[in-house]
């Protein structure tokens, strides 16, 4: 079974922080989910919890908004047009792009893992 995060967890994950008061952003996560049908927590005890699949989901979303700066209507059109499932074929989508930024950022964090256990012994 995949391990569910809650809402808190997962805005931390994203980065949804508000900067000032450095409390997590839960109401961006809740306005997706009424937005994107695809984002469906499990809702336990009156709390909140999404799965791997979702969290993938809700992290393609978080690029396109807040780093592509496209606007809701036009990422609900890319998530549910047919061609969105053969976009990581195409080297230059925005599908590729996410998951190269993405890929890129996990290798830079084993890096400085790696870097940081060097260092210390």
């Amino acid at each position: 079974m995949d391990k569910l995060l809650g809402i808190t967890e997962l805005t931390k994950l994203l980065n949804l922080i508000n900067p000032k008061t450095k409390k997590p952003l839960n109401h961006t996560l809740r306005f997706w989910e009424k937005e994107f049908k695809q984002i469906k927590p499990k809702i336990i005890n009156k709390r909140r919890y999404y799965s791997k699949k979702q969290i993938d989901c809700i992290k393609l979303i978080k690029y396109l908004i807040k780093d592509k700066g496209m606007s809701v209507l036009g990422v609900k059109n890319i998530l549910k047009s047919s061609f969105n499932s053969l976009d990581v074929n195409d080297l230059h989508s925005l599908k590729t792009e996410y998951h190269k930024i993405n890929i890129k950022n996990k290798t830079k964090k084993i890096l400085e893992k790696i870097n940081k256990l060097k260092k210390n012994g």
